[in-house]
């Protein structure tokens, strides 16, 4: 088993087919597809590939070391687009053609008008072990 990493961007990928934003949504679409997404994690705990998932908030920032006794400094919340993550989801499968074929159902959540969104979801298999450094 493998594991990867299902990224849901709030900007920075491809334009979906039903890109309207999820604010611009009625209440019952946006239940509707929140609805999806935990049927979609429930089948899959019964499979044994569920790990987690998280729906994150749009605000943030970046935070790094600073020096020995120094506070950590902060910056933002000033992301780039392309930086932004809505949310993630963790699966555990056999191979990479079922991750690509569960990005691909996921990627049918359901959206304005109730209509599949077809967005463009990040899959990133985990680092299984440290690259080799060959000099």
């Amino acid at each position: 088993m493998a594991k990867y990493l299902l990224l849901k961007h709030y900007r920075g990928a491809p334009a979906a087919v039903n890109n309207v934003p999820m604010d611009q949504w009625a209440p019952e679409e946006v239940t509707a597809h929140v609805q999806y997404m935990r049927d979609f994690a429930a089948r899959l705990e019964e499979t044994g590939e569920f790990v987690d998932a998280q729906a994150l908030a749009p605000n943030g920032m970046f935070v790094r070391y600073d020096g020995e006794g120094r506070s950590p400094v902060t910056d933002g919340p000033f992301a780039e687009t392309k930086d932004l993550i809505a949310g993630w989801m963790v699966i555990d499968v056999d191979t990479e053609e079922r991750a690509i074929e569960l990005a691909g159902e996921l990627s049918a959540a359901p959206g304005a008008d109730g209509k599949p969104i077809h967005e463009w979801l990040e899959l990133r298999p985990f680092l299984t072990e440290p690259p080799t450094v060959t000099e």
